[in-house]
């Protein structure tokens, strides 16, 4: 695990071979730390998750690029990711990357991306290449960034240290979100460089940790509806989620809507009027 003070805003590290990571002066319960910002390259430069809109971030990302910055990447545009983008980009003259943000009203609408990859494009971008790996889940424009040669990962919000992200129904999808999981499992990559907290040395331990937590909650889900017999949202959420601390169960709770929504696809709960039930019982 990385020391807490190679997260301290606006302070670059090199996390590999041509890469540096800045950290965002946004930290806050969703953001931890705040939003890691990496500076990939050395003569062209590209930014990948420019992060909030925010004067001293932006100059902290112009000090330390000692090259030309010519790309912005983003992995998705929830608005603690991109809304720097457009900005950064009319500065130094850079493409922006990445996909279009969907409207379901928690999106930074700015980004307009002038390169759209492919799933599992190759991204030539100066002395360093990048493979697009699409991963909708936590949102539905999600893409993850693996620079082969350093074997690093790139994952925005898919995968964090420590936690798991929230998903926020309808765009982000519990379905997908598991089968992004089991997709960039099948990636040739060693550590993971997430859009909050330190690099995770061991990536493909942490995927199948990630992948085994949202099991676990969707059976702990499915229990509590059969000792409860039904329940609201609001009355299912302190029963799933008691062993996270009731400041985070308005988060958690639109997490367990994602997780119903799935079971519900499944035809293993039902749903009527707000008021969910075992299907069956």
């Amino acid at each position: 695990m990385e020391p807490r003070t190679s997260l301290t805003p606006g302070q670059p590290v090199t996390v590999a071979p041509g890469v540096c990571r800045i950290v965002a002066p946004n930290a806050g319960m969703m953001t931890g730390p705040g939003t890691n910002t990496y500076l990939l390259g050395l003569r062209e430069i590209a930014v990948l998750d420019p992060g909030p809109d925010l004067e001293a971030h932006l100059q902290a990302l112009l000090r330390a690029a000692q090259g030309l910055i010519r790309w912005v990447v983003v992995t998705h545009t929830h608005p603690d990711h991109s809304p720097l983008a457009a900005r950064l980009a009319a500065q130094t003259g850079a493409r922006l990357v990445g996909v279009a943000p969907p409207g379901d009203g928690r999106q930074d609408m700015t980004f307009k991306p002038d390169w759209t990859p492919r799933d599992g494009e190759r991204l030539q971008l100066g002395d360093l290449a990048l493979t697009a790996i699409h991963t909708p889940g936590h949102a539905s424009n999600c893409l993850c960034y693996l620079l082969e040669r350093e074997r690093l990962l790139f994952t925005g919000d898919h995968v964090l240290e420590g936690v798991t992200p929230v998903i926020l129904a309808p765009d982000g999808d519990m379905s997908a979100y598991l089968n992004s999981v089991d997709k960039l499992a099948s990636y040739d990559f060693e550590r993971i460089a997430p859009g909050h907290g330190g690099v995770i040395p061991d990536g493909k331990k942490t995927l199948a940790a990630v992948r085994a937590h949202r099991v676990r909650r969707e059976q702990k889900v499915l229990r509590a509806l059969s000792a409860l017999g039904t329940a609201t949202l609001d009355s299912l959420t302190p029963a799933v989620y008691d062993d996270v601390a009731a400041d985070r169960h308005t988060w958690a709770r639109l997490t367990l809507e994602a997780h119903l929504i799935k079971l519900a696809r499944e035809r293993l709960v039902t749903e009527d009027g707000g008021v969910w039930r075992r299907a069956g019982s």
